[in-house]
């Protein structure tokens, strides 16, 4: 199965309010029942095991509203581990008007200095990014992060596509049925995604297999 790129509708708004309303509880949803939310939560513990800290700055890039980040962090407290979190994605209109702390900028030019954040994040961002991109987006990650970048994205499949088409009634947005099958045809391999690291700059990649074809990535400066 080759990668196909196709411009995913929430990625610009394009839809009624209340479908983009839909469609943002939607990948609330896709997050919670499939494995994105549970992937987040193992690397960010794997993490503060390695680095030995309990408390932890995140910067959240791509970010949208941070349920994920956010689902994360309150199950992490019961561990005994903190984050500071602060998202950042490129639209103002994806970000949350409940009061979690944000900026609007651009994950390819990130506005901090060098080694800002213990953690540079993101969840279903890096399938959105062709090759050359995600390069230098893990590379201006690496740059911010001072200790490690973590990647919470999907394996492209056959089989995760078929399971993605027999998934869609569950969604009520027009966007998710268009956008979810596209974010499997434009999301990596494993095998790409190692290929496509391994000059990033990073000291240590690791990539791991989750739950429902999610692919956790650990970039250690």
């Amino acid at each position: 199965m080759q990668r196909r790129v196709t411009p995913e509708l929430l990625d610009h708004d394009l839809g009624a309010p209340q479908e983009i309303a839909a469609s943002i509880n939607d990948l609330r949803h896709i997050n919670d029942w499939f494995g994105g939310t549970r992937t987040s939560i193992a690397l960010l513990r794997k993490v503060a095991r390695q680095t030995g800290r309990n408390r932890l700055s995140l910067l959240d890039i791509g970010s949208g509203g941070g349920d994920v980040t956010f689902t994360a962090k309150e199950h992490l407290t019961r561990s005994s581990i903190n984050l500071d979190v602060l998202l950042l994605d490129r639209r103002h209109s994806h970000l949350p008007s409940n009061g979690r702390a944000a900026v609007a900028a651009d994950a390819l030019e990130i506005p901090f200095a060098d080694c800002s954040f213990d953690i540079v994040g993101s969840t279903l961002l890096a399938h959105h990014f062709d090759p050359v991109p995600l390069q230098r987006l893990c590379g201006e990650s690496l740059r911010v992060a001072r200790h490690v970048v973590v990647i919470n994205d999907l394996i492209r499949s056959p089989i995760h596509l078929a399971l993605v088409y027999l998934g869609l009634p569950l969604f009520r947005s027009s966007i998710t049925w268009h956008d979810a099958p596209a974010s499997v045809r434009a999301a990596y391999t494993v095998d790409e995604m190692k290929s496509l690291l391994f000059s990033v700059g990073a000291r240590q990649v690791e990539i791991t297999r989750h739950f429902l074809f999610r692919m956790g990535v650990i970039l250690w400066k």
